[in-house]
Parts: C-alpha cells; sequence; structure tokens
C-alpha cells in the first residue's frame, strides 16, 4: 500500500507501507526519498516483516512546501506518520540525514512504540565545525553546498552520485550508472527550497541532547572512508552519547552503502533486529 497522510500544518506525507509483522520504519537521506530504502524495503519484507518508508516533506512525493525544514518538523511528521499508523515496537533505520531524524524521533515521541533504533552514515552527534566540535566541517563547506544547490543543483547532484556519495571517486571502484542516475532522479523530484534549506538542518543541528535522552538498543553503523559525513565525528561519538549503542565500522565503505553493499548491511541488519 502506498497512501499519504497530512499534518497539523496541512503538509501531504507520502508513505509506503508493505507487509506484515514487527514493524520497520525507515528514513532517508538528503535529498532522496524512500526510494532509497528499495534494498531495504524488499529484503525485509521478504523476511516476514511490515516494512514503512515516507518520502520527508519537500522530498520525493511528499508536499513541496517552502517552510518547515528541520529536524524538529522532520520528527513531527515522523511522529504523525507513527501515530496514524498507531505502529507499536518498531524498530527505526535512519541512513545519513533521516539519522537525525530518526534520533530527534525516538529521544521526544518514541516512548513506548520504539524498540530499537539503527543510524547508518549519519548526521549525529553534529556535523559542522564548533568551539565545542573542533573535528566537525567548516560551516563554508555547507555554505558552498547551498550555493551550488541555488545555483545549478542538477549538475552538483550528478556530482555527488557520480563521485563522493558510493565511493565511485575511488581507484578501481566500479561505477554503477543505473545507481547514479536513480540518486539524480529522486533528487530532482524534491524541492529546490526544502533541499536548500535542509543542508542546514543536516549540518548545524546538534543532536547531543537527543542521543544522551535515548535508551532503546541502538546500531550506529558507519563506513570509515565516507566522503559525506566524516567517520571519526559521527559514528564514534553518537555511539559513546547513546547508553545502549552499539558501534559497527566498514573499512573502506561508502556513504551510500545501503545501496552499494546491502548484501552485507542488511544482513547486519536483521541480526540485531533479531538480537
Amino acid at each position: 500500500m502506498q497512501d499519504t497522510i497530512t499534518t497539523s500544518d496541512g503538509i501531504k506525507i507520502f508513505y509506503k507501507d508493505w507487509g506484515g509483522g514487527q514493524p520497520i520504519v525507515f528514513s532517508h537521506g538528503w535529498p532522496l526519498s524512500s526510494d532509497d530504502w528499495d534494498a531495504q524495503l524488499m529484503f525485509f519484507v521478504n523476511h516476514g516483516y511490515r516494512v514503512i518508508a515516507h518520502d520527508r516533506r519537500g522530498h520525493g512525493r511528499s508536499s513541496q512546501t517552502p517552510d518547515g525544514h528541520d529536524m524538529d518538523h522532520y520528527a513531527q511528521d515522523l511522529a504523525a506518520l507513527t501515530t496514524h499508523l498507531d505502529l507499536k515496537n518498531a524498530i527505526h533505520i535512519g541512513h545519513s540525514t533521516g539519522g537525525g531524524e530518526v534520533a530527534r524521533y525516538v529521544a521526544r515521541y518514541g516512548g513506548k512504540r520504539v524498540a530499537k533504533a539503527v543510524l547508518i552514515s549519519s548526521v549525529p552527534p553534529i556535523m559542522v565545525k564548533t568551539p565545542a566540535n573542533p573535528g566537525g566541517l567548516p560551516k563554508e563547506v555547507f555554505d558552498g553546498f547551498q550555493s551550488q544547490v541555488a545555483s545549478n543543483r542538477t549538475q552538483f547532484y550528478l556530482d555527488l552520485a557520480t563521485g563522493p556519495f558510493y565511493g565511485f571517486n575511488r581507484p578501481g571502484a566500479k561505477i554503477e550508472e543505473g545507481v547514479i542516475r536513480n540518486w539524480w532522479r529522486q533528487g530532482m523530484m524534491g524541492g529546490v527550497k526544502a533541499h536548500y534549506d535542509g543542508i542546514v538542518a543536516f549540518s548545524q543541528t546538534d543532536f547531543t541532547p537527543d542521543l544522551r535522552d535515548i535508551s532503546v538498543p541502538m546500531l550506529v553503523m558507519h563506513g570509515d572512508d565516507d566522503q559525506i559525513v566524516p567517520y571519526a565525528d559521527s559514528g564514534p561519538l553518537t555511539a559513546t552519547l547513546v547508553k545502549n549503542a552499539t558501534l559497527k565500522t566498514y573499512r573502506g565503505f561508502p556513504h551510500g552503502m545501503c545501496t552499494t553493499q546491502a548484501d552485507t548491511i542488511n544482513a547486519d541488519l536483521l541480526a540485531f533486529i533479531k538480537s
């Protein structure tokens, strides 16, 4: 089934809801859509789980609203969806920006609905360099992203997918043209304003308080060759802040490892869910 819900501020959120059994809810990365989870949706529905994935506001098939492109609204939208579907004992999995969305949702709204959480190549604790986060990336990096999104996102998105997102710029990498085109397709489905504002949301939001408030078991998965969300300032730090977290590091894996290394990631997700 696919459908939409309407949030309290009138935004239509598109979602997919397939299968039965324990629910697994997927939150996608910037600037993509629920389609980015295809390999995981098919794997888990075929293993007897109920899989749910939505398009974030301004992304994919959801409303291209000019407002609300921040982590508070992202988490509220996810809460509206889980309430609408009355999900209980759910596993929440977030990739990249979606990991930030999951962290804030679980901390603020999870309550009795969430059983476990997984953050994959995710933006928490905080990406931008600050006095409290000296290992972060300079704000000028993200300002440059915004400039390219505003001026020529078509080429910028193609360059990201062709190069650092999947590690296709590494020597000897096996380049997958279909993967590149699908990334670009998803990005161009969304609204430019949502993507522009979303850069601030994923780079400047400090999730430290959220992570400290999470008590459910969490798996933190990160590749040490992530060129989008650098490993050292994300995965290991997140794992130290969450009370009941396990860090799993993937040597040489890129940011988009859910796609390029789907077999490995899916097997490890299944083992964590069953544990």
